[in-house]
């Protein structure tokens, strides 16, 4: 059966700085084996217990890979006409398969715009505060959706008050 897990977690980067954080808000839930955080830190929490904490260090191979300098585009900067670009930002886009993307603006001048598909974090090992705040095994809704908290659909609202045409 899968394991759904909650963690409150810091990261840091590769500098000590950090970068993201739940402490004091809502745990990060997951199930186990479902590929819906980085591998690195899903392999460490997959057998801790709840109230257990670490320190792990992630490799960039298994965390947001290596950078690739073949990921970084130059574009006419016609292409971002109505954008008021800065360097750093984030633009999202389509891939030809209908798939939300993410780039960076590396740098832009009045003709070209340098942008970066690499995930912000690529190339940088991790180091994770990880504390497991819950552990249960999913629900067979979850374990076939692959999302927590996924309700099975009964075929039928109640009152029929829902506007789903039961």
């Amino acid at each position: 059966m899968a394991t759904v897990y909650g963690i409150e977690y810091t990261v840091k980067n590769s500098k000590g700085e950090v970068i993201d954080s739940n402490k004091g808000q809502a745990p990060l839930e997951f199930i186990a084996g479902k590929g819906q955080i980085i591998p690195g830190l899903e392999k460490e929490v997959e057998g801790m217990e709840v109230g257990e904490e670490k320190t792990v260090t992630v490799k960039a191979e298994e965390a947001y890979g290596q950078r690739n300098e073949e990921w970084v585009e130059t574009l006419p900067r016609d292409q971002f006409e109505g954008i008021e670009l800065q360097k750093g930002m984030t633009l999202y886009g389509q891939s030809p398969d209908g798939q939300t993307i993410a780039v960076t603006v590396k740098d832009f001048n009045d003709k070209e715009v340098v942008i970066d598909y690499n995930h912000p974090l690529a190339g940088e090992d991790l180091t994770f505060d990880v504390k497991v705040i819950s552990k249960r095994e999913a629900t067979p809704e979850e374990a076939l959706t692959g999302q927590v908290g996924a309700q099975a659909q009964t075929g039928h609202c109640g009152s029929g008050n829902c506007g789903c045409g039961h």
